[in-house]
């Protein structure tokens, strides 16, 4: 004990002051990782002058919510302490509006009508009206056959339409609902507890652990505070609050007690700017609806063009009565437009959900299947998505300075650590030795100090059972614990622990000093022989198992990934480092600066793509970033956790939210994992591109179809007057896309690359195919009625025993044309869905099956269907096996058509593409990624304003509600507040001026 009494003495004795310039010792911060010198700043206003503009107020400045002292909080707002009154309360409530987010409920009824407001609707309903309405006259009735079959494809299609729709997530119901329903506050000097949606600007709040802050606050009051707040910014440990400190709505009280002055409520809270932006996104149509859109159109274009010109050369050129022109028009609108396009798409993917489900992947919006396939970068949060979200110790970092190896001080730091109750850091410490009972075994616990906000460590004093020995472990902040450690604190020790700290500083990881001393005689209390230093632990949330893996497998999918965080810089390089990422990360100010002069980046755009990830983002940050990427013409995802990171889901292609997600991200998600890791992404890619190929096959198909009845029975109908009957036509398009249904489950290929809709392309395909098949049927019609052949060869004959078809629409000829048609339209299936000759590649079970049962039908419908009301007569089994190897001889050729059309046109295609890929980098110096959904079009308005001309009609009749929530410039979330909150109380002042 008298060492100590020496040392004392020292100091005091030394008259070297006087005599040299002092060559003290320099005073050692040992700052940790995540401390910032944040201090209050005052309003750069006269704050006795409240009655401020808004554009001053915007000025950040000039006022800041989050950042002026306290004192001008209470001025700005015009409260005080003892909270506002009643009659105040009430009438800022007026100003502000509840404590709330509130969302448009749209009409279900209206909602289902919708889904018939669209151009591909549009055909059918006309064609339906033409069918039940202009159609009767000529003493002939309605042909309601037609007209009941196109509302039953109208009305199935629009089911399913609305069903996904209704049970899409509601991303701003779940923020809504996740608010602290009850608040604690403080009116007129009394404590009550209210409903939090009452709370309004200027109110004193408290809370307490395990409460939920109800709105945005400055604490006037903090006793040991320490909020979680990473479901909202992303930040992986719970943060100490102080006096003076902003806490957000949403976040919750894990340790201590506090009050506070209410700064902003409701939409103006950093929870509402997150609702906010999710519900702001008003881009009601998705990538596929675009596609369809565009394909429906060309449909449209074809058909329109081949109607008038029957129009004209039926009516003004061949002088047709009303009732036979119009059963031509009706030939084209049934069979030409691609009714059950969008019924056969959804089936398509709904089975692909299910699929998706083996993976533990639940999809919410069965578009985003599509639009995952074409996903080129993947924007991902870091906290609780690539990595785990639960601090760890590094063992590969541990420094020692003692005798002591790195196990014995993680096995020492967890004796001075909690077992019960404990917080984040004493979590992962026990955690780290592997058996929380190591923590306690061979010792008997005698004194136990917990961390505290003044002492900034732990301390235990315990008997080491084996020696008999009193000892005592200290863990802490390195700059107390180092204080403390008397026995080996020299330079050398303070130089290294310095330069360790920094390290770990500089790569995000905070670090946990650990100290040692023995103590004399048997008083767990009595003074020890002095603390030695014996290690620093590195704490950080490390990656998920499998997330390096999946990040690989991803980037060999050719999808780029980028890590967007709103922790700290270091952590996310850090990270990055250790994914493979890179660490190529910036900070969420250069979204808002732009690249700094000088820089090897041009825009901010281009800093943009290069940049491995961003760190410090708000939700804003997120959602602008993924926005300029979409601007670019990339398809993004986003995957997250957290209400912070719903805005961006929400905007996002296809929104991802990981296991363990909160309601907010899983509603604003539009798939959400159920399997902790990201694993399950590479197999929801796959599987996605998988069931694209499926809809490209179909799309081709579509198309090509849609040419080969629309120009094939114009073309007969100008040269030979045929007049095909349409109820026929309509049997045709049902057992087509019966069959078709069956590409759900086809067997195909993804590919290694992201898919894109290359429209150009598949309508080249289309318009190939479509006229090699018209050719073929036009080609047999014209045998039969100009020759005798097939008679003279085969002895078949037509009604009557004719020869040839003498009356151009002789019933049995109707049939012959059926069938043909019928056959070889859905052979050519079997010709979209291949890419090299169609018996290399062997089609599902499904499909084939389903193909065989429909030829079965058709053949069986041609021998036996004598159907008077449609004008078709059966035929003779000679007949049936005509048209059958007349199929398969045209059916062969196509293979070669597709093969020369890519050679030819679809590589002209491609090369014309790249070249203007590449002159575009040459100019810009961004590399762009044309999609279909880079830009608004004509074909996309006309699906959109579906939603918004449904929308009207509902308020119209009284059945919207008014939207609350208008949307803002994307600005730093604290200036909307300051804007909201000052503005308002300037226009409306209580105090008298």
């Amino acid at each position: 004990m008298s060492d100590p009494k020496v040392e004392k003495e020292a100091g005091p004795a030394e008259p070297a002051k006087e005599t040299t310039p002092e060559p003290e010792k320099r005073k050692r911060e040992y700052k940790d990782f995540g401390e910032e010198d944040d201090k209050p700043t005052h309003a750069k206003v006269d704050m006795s002058q409240i009655q401020l503009k808004a554009e001053d107020l915007y000025d950040k400045e000039k006022v800041d919510l989050e950042t002026i002292v306290v004192d001008d909080v209470f001025k700005l707002l015009q409260c005080d302490e003892n909270g506002l009154t009643d009659e105040e309360a009430t009438r800022r409530l007026e100003l502000f509006g509840p404590n709330k987010l509130e969302s448009e409920e749209q009409n279900p009824f209206f909602q289902f009508l919708s889904f018939m407001w669209n151009p591909l609707s549009w055909v059918m309903e006309a064609a339906a009206l033409v069918a039940i309405a202009l159609s009767n006259g000529e003493h002939r009735p309605p042909d309601w056959q037609d007209f009941v079959g196109i509302v039953t494809l109208l009305l199935i299609n629009s089911g399913i339409g609305f069903y996904e729709e209704r049970n899409a997530g509601n991303a701003v119901k779940a923020l809504m609902d996740s608010l602290a329903p009850k608040a604690k506050v403080k009116r007129a000097g009394n404590w009550r507890e209210v409903e939090s949606s009452l709370l309004v600007p200027g109110d004193m709040i408290s809370f307490k652990i395990g409460d939920i802050v109800p709105a945005d606050c400055r604490l006037t009051e903090a006793i040991n505070v320490s909020i979680d707040q990473a479901a909202l910014t992303g930040e992986s440990l719970p943060q100490g609050k102080k006096t003076g400190d902003q806490c957000f709505s949403g976040s919750t009280c894990k340790q201590g007690e506090a009050e506070g002055v209410v700064i902003s409520t409701g939409p103006n809270t950093f929870f509402g700017r997150a609702a906010n932006l999710v519900g702001q996104d008003d881009d009601t149509t998705g990538h596929l609806q675009k596609i369809l859109a565009q394909i429906g159109s060309f449909c449209l274009v074809v058909i329109g063009i081949f109607v008038l010109a029957e129009i004209f050369c039926l009516y003004a050129g061949f002088r047709y009565t009303y009732r036979r022109g119009l059963d031509n028009i009706l030939v084209l609108l049934i069979g030409g437009i691609p009714i059950a396009m969008p019924t056969v798409l959804s089936v398509t993917l709904a089975v692909g959900a299910q699929q998706l489900a083996k993976y533990k992947a639940i999809v919410t919006r069965i578009t985003a299947i599509e639009e995952l396939a074409a996903v080129t970068i993947l924007c991902s949060d870091k906290t609780g998505t690539l990595t785990t979200n639960k601090l760890t110790i590094d063992r590969d970092t541990i420094r020692t300075y003692g005798p002591f190896s790195g196990e014995d001080v993680v096995l020492l730091a967890a004796y001075a650590s909690r077992t019960e109750n404990q917080d984040a850091i004493d979590t992962c410490v026990v955690g780290a030795i592997g058996d929380p009972s190591r923590a306690r075994a061979g010792i008997k616990l005698l004194d136990f100090k917990p961390f505290n906000p003044v002492d900034k460590r732990t301390e235990i004093t315990y008997l080491e059972e084996s020696s008999g020995k009193l000892k005592r472990v200290t863990k802490g902040m390195t700059g107390i614990i180092i204080e403390l450690c008397t026995r080996n604190k020299t330079d050398d020790i303070e130089n290294r622990l310095e330069a360790d700290v920094i390290e770990f500083a500089q790569r995000g990881l905070r670090a946990l000093a650990v100290a040692y001393e023995e103590v004399d005689g048997t008083d767990p209390e009595g003074e020890g022989n002095g603390f030695e230093l014996i290690g620093l632990l590195a704490i950080y949330d490390p990656p998920r198992e499998d997330t390096k893996q999946t990040i690989d497998d991803a980037i060999g999918l050719g999808v780029k990934v980028k890590m967007v965080t709103g922790d700290q810089l270091a952590i996310a390089k850090e990270t990055g480092r250790r994914l493979g990422l890179g660490d190529h990360m910036y900070p969420a100010k250069v979204l808002k600066d732009g690249p700094e002069p000088g820089s090897r980046f041009r825009n901010l755009d281009e800093m943009i793509l290069d940049a491995d990830g961003f760190a410090g983002v708000f939700p804003e940050h997120k959602y602008e970033i993924v926005k300029r990427l979409q601007a670019l013409g990339h398809l993004c995802a986003m995957t997250g956790d957290g209400a912070n990171d719903a805005p961006a889901l929400s905007r996002a292609n296809v929104g991802i939210a990981v296991e363990g997600a909160t309601d907010a991200a899983r509603s604003a998600g539009d798939i959400v994992l159920t399997e902790p890791g990201l694993s399950t992404i590479v197999h929801a890619i796959r599987g996605s591109r998988i069931i694209f190929q499926r809809m490209r096959n179909y799309a081709i198909y579509a198309c090509a179809v849609t040419i080969r009845i629309v120009v094939c029975f114009a073309i007969l109908a100008f040269a030979f007057k045929f007049d095909f009957p349409p109820f026929m036509v309509l049997i045709i398009a049902l057992l087509n896309d019966g069959t078709i249904m069956t590409l759900s489950v086809d067997r195909v290929l993804p590919s290694n690359t992201p898919d894109s809709w290359d429209l150009a392309e598949i309508f080249a395909y289309a318009v190939a195919y479509g006229l090699y098949l018209t050719i073929s049927t036009v080609a047999l019609v014209a045998i039969i009625i100009r020759t005798s052949w097939f008679y003279d060869k085969f002895g078949v004959t037509l009604s009557g025993g004719a020869h040839q078809a003498i009356d151009h629409n002789d019933h049995q000829l109707h049939t012959i044309v059926y069938l043909q048609v019928a056959i070889i339209s859905q052979a050519l299936i079997f010709i979209t869905r291949s890419h090299g000759f169609f018996f290399m590649e062997r089609p599902s079970f499904a499909l084939m099956g389903a193909f065989c049962i429909a030829q079965l039908i058709s053949s069986i419908i041609a021998a036996y269907g004598n159907w008077g009301f449609t004008q078709v007569e059966a035929i003779s089994g000679g007949w049936i096996g005509i048209v059958w190897v007349w199929d398969i001889i045209w059916f062969f050729p196509l293979d070669l058509i597709k093969f020369a059309m890519k050679a030819t046109i679809i590589k002209s295609l491609r090369e014309r593409h790249n070249a203007a890929l590449a002159k575009e980098v040459k100019e810009t110096g961004v590399p762009m990624t044309r999609t279909t959904s880079r830009a608004a079009s004509i074909h996309e308005s006309l699906y959109s304003n579906r939603v918004s001309f449904i929308r009207r009609a509902a308020r119209k009749v009284g059945f919207g509600q008014k939207i609350s929530m208008k949307p803002e410039e994307l600005q730093r979330f604290s200036s909307i507040q300051a804007a909201r909150t000052g503005s308002v109380l300037a226009r409306h002042p209580s105090r008298p001026s």
